[in-house]
Formats: C-alpha cells, structure tokens, sequence
C-alpha cells in the first residue's frame, strides 16, 4: 500500500465557510479515487485564516513563524494540492496570493493542484481561468484541466447537487490520477541542502 498527502489549502475568510466546504468535498473525492484504487491517504488541512498574520510578518521580514514554517511545509512535502479561493473583486483574495507569495519559488514545480473557488454569482466562475489559474501555472505547478467554482445556488443543504457534484467527481479523478504517476512525495526540500558538492565547487573555480 503507497502512502500519499494531499495538502487542502482554503482562503476562506468566515466561519463556517463555503470555501472551505468546497475545498473538503474536492479533497474527500481525490481521496476516495486514491482509497479504491489501494493507498493510503492523508488529507492535510491548511486553513489561511489562522495565519493571516503571520503570512503579513513573513512578507515584512522575509522569516515565516513556527506555524507558518509548518503549513508551508504541509503544502510544499505534499503529494498534491487542492488549493481553493472565495474570488473577490474578480480574483483570488489577497490572503490567498500572499501565502503563495511566500512559498518558495521551485517549490511546487510538477506538483499536481487542483483549482477550485466560490462566489456570490456564477459569474464569477471566470476568475479560475484568468487569475487562479496564471498564478501555478508561473509557478510551473500542473494545474489539473478540471476547475470548479461554486456559488450558493449549487449548494443543496450543504451538499454538493447535480451539476457540481459531477465535476468535483471528475476534478478528484484527476489529481487521483495525477498523483498515481508520480513517486511518493518525500517531504519539503530542504531550503540549506547543498545542491552542488565541495569538489563541483572546487572544479568550478579552477575553470
């Protein structure tokens, strides 16, 4: 049986919150795929609320606190992301850009994401192609073909209906099926690891 986490990062700002929602039923529909098809998975939960501040302090000083070096870890040692976003003003919320502000560059290269946000009005639903989208794909994440927005008509007693339901299916196929070809996330990188040797180093300079 293969170990695999998934990271679960919601932007939501309220409690309880829609975001959020949305964000625990595209996790539980990747995680099923990966429980049918034999591993073992773990969802680990980021919620960007709890850290507000300290995502401001690590963009003042360049230095995350204890709790955010945890959570950017979860998301960066992670073997794929749900990453979801109430769209405000037409675009992600500003807590939302500024915690992947702060993760480092290269850290979700080839890293498997699905997209998804809420909004007061379908037409907001646009947002996840010209912004959340733009934004992994300069971080050179694989952001999965299938995004999925909700606003409040889709929600059925706090449930996913119809429509909706179909497509977070089909989004949690998707990261399923990415994550499934990838190796087994190994944790974060370790942001002191020497990337060449003493001797390259040295071979270098006599160049």
């Amino acid at each position: 049986m293969t170990r695999r986490t998934l990271a679960v990062v919601s932007a939501g700002l309220s409690q309880p919150s829609s975001t959020r929602l949305l964000a625990d039923q595209l996790a539980a529909a990747a995680r099923d795929e990966l429980v049918r098809r034999g591993d073992e998975v773990e969802l680990r939960v980021v919620e960007l609320r709890e850290h507000a501040h300290d995502v401001v302090n690590n963009l003042l000083t360049g230095f995350p606190s204890t709790e955010l070096r945890a959570a950017l870890d979860a998301v960066t040692g992670t073997d794929g992301i749900v990453a979801v976003t109430p769209i405000f003003n037409a675009s992600y919320n500003g807590l939302f850009k500024s915690f992947f502000d702060v993760v480092d560059a290269q850290a979700l290269v080839d890293r498997p994401v699905l997209i998804g946000a809420t909004g007061g009005t379908a037409r907001h639903s646009l947002a996840l192609e010209h912004a959340v989208r733009p934004m992994f794909g300069y971080l050179r994440a694989v952001v999965l073909p299938t995004s999925v927005f909700a606003a409040p008509e889709d929600w059925s007693g706090g449930t996913a209906e119809g429509a909706l339901r179909a497509r977070i299916d089909r989004a949690g196929r998707e990261l399923a099926d990415q994550v499934d070809r990838r190796p087994p996330a190994t944790g974060p990188a370790d942001p002191f690891a020497l990337t060449t040797d003493f001797a390259q180093l040295l071979g270098s300079r006599e160049g």
